[in-house]
C-alpha cells in the first residue's frame, strides 16, 4: 500500500510527486520525506500515483521496507508550486541514487500524443528507439539520460530498442498505445541478459 502522510492543506501552494523503483537488485522500499512516511513497500518496477506535497525543500530517504535503522539513500528534493515530478530510484544497489524528473514540462500539441524516453537499465549500452521498419525515433540514449518530448500521431505503436547505431534489437515493445493530448514516458528498466529482464514501462505523465 502506498501511503501519503504529508499534509495536503489546499490553501498551501502544492507540487505533485510520484516515486518509481527501478533498481533491479534492490528489495521493496519505504520512502520518507522529512522523516514522514510517504510511500510504503514499493517493489521493483512499480510506481505510485502523484502525491500532492506542499512546495518546499525535503529530505527524501529510502529504507528497506519495514525498517528504519539506516537509510539506503538520502537526498534533497525541491518541490515547486504546480510542478509535476517523478523521483526515480536508479542504478544498482551498490551505487543507488535518486533521479528527479520534471514531467509534462513542454507545450502540448493539440491532437497529438507527447512521448519521451528514459534509459534506466544499468547494464545496457546506449540505445536507439525505433519503429520495426528501422525508423529512428530517439537516437544514442545512454544510461540515465532522458529525451525531450516529441509529438506523434495518437495510435498504437510497436517500438524496438536497439543497440545505438546498429540493427541489434534487444527489446521489442508492442502495444504502445498513445492517446491524443497526453504526455508519456517510456522507461527502459531491468537488465540485459540477466534477471530481472529488460522491459519497458509506458507511464502517463500527468496527475
Amino acid at each position: 500500500m502506498y501511503k501519503n502522510n504529508i499534509s495536503n492543506q489546499r490553501e498551501m501552494p502544492m507540487g505533485y510527486v510520484r516515486v518509481i523503483h527501478t533498481v533491479p537488485d534492490a528489495p521493496n522500499v519505504d520512502i520518507y520525506a522529512n522523516d514522514k512516511l510517504i510511500v510504503s513497500n514499493l517493489a521493483y518496477g512499480k510506481y505510485t500515483d502523484y502525491l500532492p506535497i506542499p512546495e518546499g525543500i525535503y529530505k527524501i530517504s529510502l529504507y528497506v521496507a519495514g525498517t528504519k535503522d539506516s537509510p539506503v539513500l538520502s537526498d534533497m528534493l525541491t518541490v515547486d508550486k504546480n510542478y509535476i515530478l517523478t523521483v526515480a530510484a536508479v542504478g544498482n544497489l551498490k551505487d543507488i541514487e535518486f533521479r528527479a524528473i520534471t514531467d509534462a514540462n513542454e507545450v502540448k500539441k493539440t491532437g497529438k500524443a507527447m512521448v519521451r524516453f528514459l534509459h534506466l537499465s544499468p547494464n545496457a549500452p546506449a540505445v536507439d528507439i525505433t519503429l520495426p521498419d528501422g525508423t529512428v525515433i530517439f537516437s544514442n540514449i545512454p544510461f540515465e539520460h532522458i529525451t525531450s518530448y516529441i509529438d506523434v500521431m495518437p495510435m498504437n505503436y510497436t517500438l524496438q530498442v536497439r543497440v545505438a547505431g546498429t540493427d541489434n534489437v534487444v527489446l521489442t515493445v508492442p502495444n504502445v498505445n498513445l492517446s491524443a493530448d497526453k504526455f508519456y514516458t517510456v522507461y527502459a528498466i531491468g537488465l540485459v541478459g540477466e534477471k530481472p529482464e529488460l522491459q519497458a514501462l509506458l507511464i502517463q505523465d500527468e496527475k
